[in-house]
């Protein structure tokens, strides 16, 4: 593998697997600290209390079998790493003012939570529940989460409308699970209007997911086994900028001529895949990630993939509205450098070529 430098730095652009959400620290600073004299101090004797954080509880790698009873102070709860098998009601009887919760790494199934519990945790913003025993989505949840992280479970159902009072939802985050396409029916992210981020990367899908929320500005599909992108698929979610769909079964058929063609797409990445030409791309893309698929020298000229004439590219120069690529991988194929001329023509903003 070798990098080209075209200008002289190199600058990677990494993507940041996160969305727009309040930070701790900012709902932190929502609670006055005059009102914490209001609660009573107590502690857990299997946790611990830090002073200089009053409304968080740590009770994470302790062994605990149990949920232990949360005092009503309690907004941050750090339970993971434990063997924690239920969930009931009882420990949360107090617990009004919950916005985080962190179970990931238990061993909690479906049967283990107990009908409503969650839902009646009505100020809860970020449910982590990864890698657990799950196999299904849990339901009913809190209307007002922000974010739900289910990874790493064994979910191969979702329950009809467990999602539809979602509304203030932005992150969803599924990957590695069992979801098939039968899972995803034409309406499970209903109500889903808020969202901005959907990882369904590592699960076994052959079809592009239906109906993915007109707001999605990151779509994470790697590690499935799609062979086909559906003609005009991306007209239904305008917004998005990040889409991953490497470790793929995609193939030029499969590709529709003007697929990737999309004006809100920033970074694509079609890694591992079976291409043996560079599909269509638009003027406005940055990243584009191609290694280790099937293409060949003859395949890569500017005059193939420049999403404008080269003529017209060479004529606006560094300060005309020129495409806009600036990362282009492509080791792993049947290439040998050099890279054309005519490439560097038309993408004047290049700052690596990885080949």
């Amino acid at each position: 593998m070798m990098t080209l430098k075209v200008c002289p730095s190199l600058l990677l652009l990494f993507l940041v697997h996160s969305v727009w959400t309040r930070t701790v620290r900012q709902v932190y600073n929502e609670l006055d600290p005059e009102h914490w004299s209001h609660y009573t101090f107590e502690c857990p004797q299997e946790c611990f209390c830090p002073p200089s954080f009053p409304n968080a509880l740590y009770c994470d790698n302790k062994g605990l079998k149990e949920i232990p009873a949360i005092p009503a102070r309690i907004w941050y709860l750090y339970l993971q790493n434990n063997l924690i098998e239920t969930i009931s009601e009882k420990p949360f009887v107090n617990a009004t003012h919950l916005r985080w919760i962190n179970l990931n790494k238990n061993k909690i199934t479906n049967n283990g939570i107990e009908s409503g519990v969650l839902s009646k945790l009505k100020r809860l913003l970020y449910l982590f529940l990864e890698d657990n025993e799950l196999e299904e989505v849990p339901a009913p949840l809190p209307v007002g989460l922000e974010q739900l992280r289910l990874a790493r479970n064994k979910i191969s159902r979702i329950p009809e409308g467990v999602f539809s009072n979602l509304e203030n939802l932005t992150m969803l985050d599924l990957h590695q699970n069992n979801l098939l396409d039968s899972a995803l029916q034409s309406d499970t992210f209903q109500g889903l209007n808020s969202l901005m981020q959907l990882n369904i990367a590592k699960n076994s899908l052959k079809k592009m997911p239906l109906s993915i929320p007109a707001n999605t500005l990151q779509l994470f599909l790697d590690n499935n086994s799609i062979e086909v992108i559906p003609e005009n698929y991306f007209s239904a979610i305008p917004k998005v900028t990040f889409l991953r769909l490497n470790y793929n079964k995609l193939s030029d058929d499969g590709i529709p001529p003007n697929g990737f063609n999309v004006s809100s797409i920033l970074d694509l990445q079609l890694s591992h895949n079976q291409l043996t030409k560079i599909p269509p791309i638009n003027a406005h893309l940055e990243h584009l990630h191609l290694d280790h698929n099937r293409i060949k020298s003859k395949c890569v000229n500017g005059t193939q993939i420049c999403p404008v004439s080269i003529a017209v590219a060479e004529d606006y120069g560094l300060y005309g509205n020129i495409p806009r690529l600036r990362y282009l991988r492509l080791d792993g194929n049947e290439i040998q450098p050099p890279i054309p001329l005519d490439i560097m023509i038309c993408f004047q903003l290049l700052q690596a070529v990885v080949i």
